[in-house]
This record gives structure tokens, sequence and C-alpha cells, in this order.
């Protein structure tokens, strides 16, 4: 057995073992990309540095082993600098995009190429919750959207966007037309209260999150009824019947949300009055020409503790979408307020590519539908199946497949990495498609070399390899072999060891039944 000191503190560990081995072992956590538990170190991606007493340089806990008496450091600002400029380098010349643009597009950052592949699946039970996770009134937004999703969808640089809004539209008809409508599981009662003021599509979507989250709501509004100006406002009704925004609001209330109507702020109730009855009030009444309840973005969090303003009173944007999407981040908030005690969390990274070359749109529109663009007889209905999933056949499907599930991305949020703080060589975007089960970007690979071990682990008659030198060096298939040949029986165990979105699923895979309402 060795003995040394890893951040001060005594350990032993039997020799032969490394750094990042003794470390786990004692629950010390040092970030790591190109290492996998039982495959052979590469150290090439150096993001796993730490400091060795009485060695000059920093060195790589994988690949380095214990000697008597070492002592180690594994975090310091020096340590972390060199991880976050080891992760940029990366970043320099990665190719592709973390989330599509029409997610990013979207105020409520709803996972639009996931709801699309679940259509074109026929999956529309899974394709209702993908919608439903972030915004809670998709067939009212389906008819009145402004499609700010649409403006930035990748599609539109080469004919017309993808129908994202009627898509949309179209699975929350289906849901609004079944027997069983979805109704999303909420947690155990925490014995948290929230006072909602305003029932417009803020504060019916604040509402609908935290009531998920075991927060109890009362909602109370200066109307008679729910809805705002969706119920009140100046809209043509033969895009938005009245029928359809109380179906999809009585959804909402039917998860057990109280609505006070005809009671007014500061007439019928103070603020006062809520803040002593509650353990958070959340302001949601809209525009006026009154002076605005100052907030702190991004936590919505008013001057007062425990109160709280989104939507038209703090000077959103006059768009449903938007309110929407503050009422979900203000549960957010408000949640964390009350069941954490902190507001405030960091926003993932999001590598974007940005505009494509011509020899680039034209790989992306290759895996597409070469048609136009689907469009209804008239305003008043929607999208035919037909039509739908038609539609969906025209998504250039942009975004990484393995977004939530990312070493690089996830170690691009915790040290708070950069795009363009290195200038990388720009390569043109690839997408080497023709295995059955996989997709392979190579401009998202960092030659970790973790798939090759992978390959070669399962028996793999031809495998994968290194090829070239330096900058030039990739992996490929040896011998010219497609990809389809290199990989015959362990693609997926390469896809799940890839420490980026290099290696990923193509196809969409059925999600489990969805629970029904009781």
């Amino acid at each position: 057995m060795i003995t040394l000191k890893i951040d001060s503190k005594d350990i032993s560990a039997p020799e032969g073992s490394t750094i990042l081995e003794v470390a786990q072992s004692a629950g010390i956590h040092i970030p790591t990309l190109c290492w996998a538990k039982n495959y052979i170190p590469s150290t090439s991606c150096m993001v796993c540095v730490v400091r060795i007493d009485g060695i000059k340089n920093l060195v790589p806990a994988c690949g380095t082993r214990i000697s008597e008496n070492m002592h180690v450091t594994t975090y310091s600002d020096e340590i972390q600098k060199s991880r976050k400029a080891a992760i940029e380098l990366l970043l320099s010349d990665h190719v592709g995009d973390c989330l599509g643009p029409c997610m990013v597009g979207c105020p409520a950052k709803m996972n639009i190429p996931l709801m699309i592949r679940q259509i074109a699946a026929g999956d529309f039970a899974a394709a209702i919750q993908t919608v439903k996770k972030d915004i809670p009134l998709p067939a009212i937004l389906g008819r009145i959207c402004t499609a700010p999703c649409e403006k930035v969808c990748r599609r539109k640089q080469a004919d017309d966007a993808v129908s994202i809004c009627l898509l949309k539209r179209f699975v929350a008809d289906v849901d609004l037309g079944s027997q069983t409508p979805y109704a999303p599981k909420c947690q155990p009662d925490t014995g948290k209260k929230v006072a909602i003021i305003g029932a417009g599509p803020a504060g019916l979507s604040a509402a609908y999150y935290l009531k998920q989250a075991g927060i109890q709501c009362s909602i109370y509004d200066s109307n008679d009824r729910p809805g705002g100006t969706l119920c009140n406002g100046d809209i043509d009704r033969n895009i938005l019947p009245l029928s359809v925004v109380e179906k999809e609001i009585n959804q909402i209330l039917a998860m057990g949300i109280e609505f006070h109507g005809n009671i007014r702020l500061g007439k019928d109730v103070s603020l006062e009055e809520l803040k002593s009855q509650y353990d958070a009030v959340l302001v949601t009444t809209g525009q006026s020409n009154e002076k605005k309840i100052t907030v702190k973005r991004p936590d919505y969090m008013t001057d007062q503790p425990g109160v709280f303003a989104a939507g038209g009173c703090i000077g959103s944007r006059n768009l449903c979408i938007r309110a929407v999407a503050d009422g979900k981040e203000a549960a957010d908030s408000i949640q964390s307020f009350l069941l954490d005690g902190e507001t405030v969390s960091k926003s993932a990274y999001n590598h974007r590519t940005g505009q494509l070359e011509p020899a680039e749109m034209d790989i992306f529109k290759s895996q597409a539908a070469d048609m136009a663009r689907q469009e209804p007889v008239s305003i008043e209905t929607g999208l035919t199946l037909d039509q739908a999933q038609a539609e969906t056949a025209r998504c250039l499907h942009c975004d990484c497949r393995k977004a939530d599930n990312c070493q690089l991305r996830d170690l691009a949020t915790e040290l708070d990495a950069r795009q363009k703080s290195w200038q990388g060589y720009k390569k043109l975007f690839r997408q080497i498609t023709e295995h059955e089960q996989i997709v392979f970007e190579p401009g998202k690979c960092i030659q970790c070399g973790l798939c090759i071990q992978a390959a070669e682990a399962e028996g793999e008659q031809i495998g994968l390899a290194f090829q070239g030198r330096g900058f030039e060096e990739k992996i490929t298939v040896p011998l010219n072999k497609s990809m389809k040949y290199g990989l015959v029986k362990s693609a997926k165990k390469c896809v799940d060891i890839c420490p980026t979105g290099a290696l990923a699923m193509k196809e969409y895979i059925s999600s489990p039944k969805r629970e029904r309402r009781d």
C-alpha cells in the first residue's frame, strides 16, 4: 500500500494506482473527458490535470501513478485555468450545435427537434409530454404564436422554415381530443403555498410548473374567469376559438390549482395580506401604464424578499410565448427559493455553428425530404396527420442528439468555458450516416480513442483506428471501409462511451407509455 496526501487528506491505496483512481475512491472530484473506467488512459484532453508538490508542470491524473508521500492538489485557480483552457481549445474547432437554432430561438426553449422525431415516429403521447415539459398551452400557442423558432430555422436558409407551430398545434389538438388528455405527474405536497396575481399566460404557466413541484398555488385575477387577454383580448376567434382556450386552461386548473376571480390587487386584497398568508407571491398582472415592480433577472425576484414578478408587468415583450416562458422560469426560481434557499442556477453551455457554407447545407439537406412546406387548408384548420408527418421529414435535424449526455458540454458549463476564446481552424461540417444505427460527426470528435478500445473489446473484425498525425489525426475505419463494416456489433457501446456528440444513435426510440390521469 502507498500512503499519500490528496488535498491535505491522508490516503492509502494499492501500488500502481493512478491519482484519478485514488481520488475517485476517496470521493474527491477530478473532471475527466478522455478517460473511462477499465479503459487505457490516453492523457489527451488534459482536463484532469493536478499539481504534485515538487514537480514544475501540472500532470494528468488519469495517467500518473501514485508514489509514497506524494502530495497532490486537485483544485486551485491555476488548475481551473488550465482545465478551462484545455476545454476551450477543444471548442475552438468543434463543429456542430448543442441545441438546434429553433430551440435557441424559442423563448421557452422547447425541445423542438425531439418533438419532430416523436411525431415522425407516430408517438404522439411522447410528443405532447415533450411539448408540455416547456409549454403548458400548446394548442393556444400553436394558433397565435409569432413563431420566433421558425424565424431562425436552418431550413429557411435553403427554402422555407419547418412548420414548427403547426406541428405543435397538431400534437396539442390530438391530445385535447383524446379521452385521456395528458396530465403531468406532480410531486408530493411540500407544504409550501404560492399566491399568483394574474391568470394570464404567465400566471397559468407558473402555476402549472409549481404544482408539479408539489407547491400549492392559488391564482387571483380581476376578471371572473382565467385567461387574461387569451379570453378578453382582441383576438380573431376563427384563429383561436374560446373553446380551445377554455379546454387548455381547464387542464391546468384540473391539477388542483385554485382560481379566485373578481379580486383586484390593492383593492380587494393587498400584497402584504398575501405575503402573510403564502410562502411566496408572484405578480403577473400583464401590461399597465403604472410604474413597473423592479426585478432581478434571471431569478424574477423583486426588491421584496419572497415576492416575484413576471410577464408584461416587468416589461417583457408582448408575446404570449414570452409570457409563458417567463412563468416557467419564475416558477423554477420560486421552487429553488422555497425548497433550496437560492434562486439562480447556471445556464448550460451552448455551442453554435452559425451560418452554414453551401456544401454544409447540402449535407444537411441530403438527410431531409426535398418537398414544399405543408400548409393547412385554412386558418381555422390545422395540419392533417399525413401533412404533419410529411412536414417532419423536412426537418434537417441540426441539433446534437447527445446534448443532454455530453461530457464536453458538461465541462464547458462547469468551467464557464467560452466558444471563441481561441480562434481555431474552422472545419466543414460532415455527417456520416451510412450505418443503420448511428450518426458519426467527425467535427465533434476529440480523438480520445475510447471508441477504438470499445470496438476492440467487443471483438470487431475491422473496428476503428487512428489515421494521420498531429492536427490531421482522425478516427476512421481501416482499409477504407465504411462505418457499417467497422462497427458491426459494438455501435451502441461506442455511442455510450463517446464523451461528445461525435457518435450518436440515429433514430428516435419510442418512450415508455405515459402515466394516465386517474
